[in-house]
């Protein structure tokens, strides 16, 4: 078995699509339609992994979940094999990192908040030998 997606919320499925694609860099898989004002989307990262399902808040209790997915802990891991590069690229793009990257036993890790406010770890982690 395997994950395959993670349910995201947003308020605005164009805004995310638009959010994740030129700000992250992030394709859409699928974008279909479900009617009713419902979509299934899916974006992810070019080089493959998890995709998120954008999930349309469809009521008070879930949109007030909306930027506190992970309670207000970091909640997604943005893994590359570039940090210095893509942290650049990233903040040029006008990503909100917390904090300026730090070099931890594992490798690079820095803090930076999606267009909701949850939190995500951008880490190049070191390989094992």
């Amino acid at each position: 078995m395997k994950i395959t997606h993670l349910t995201y919320l947003v308020r605005n499925y164009d805004d995310a699509i638009a959010w994740f694609t030129e700000v992250l860099g992030f394709v859409v898989a699928e974008d279909s339609d479900l009617g009713g004002g419902k979509r299934w989307v899916l974006v992810g990262p070019r080089e493959g992994g998890v995709h998120l399902l954008l999930g349309k808040a469809a009521s008070p209790d879930q949109a007030a979940h909306i930027g506190r997915q992970g309670g207000g802990r970091v909640f997604l891991f943005l893994e590359t094999e570039n940090f210095a590069r893509d942290h650049a690229a990233m903040k040029a793009r006008g990503v909100k990192f917390l904090e300026e990257p730090r070099h931890e036993s594992y490798g690079w890790v820095a803090v930076f908040t999606d267009l909701y406010g949850n939190r995500w770890d951008l880490l190049e982690t070191l390989s094992v030998q």
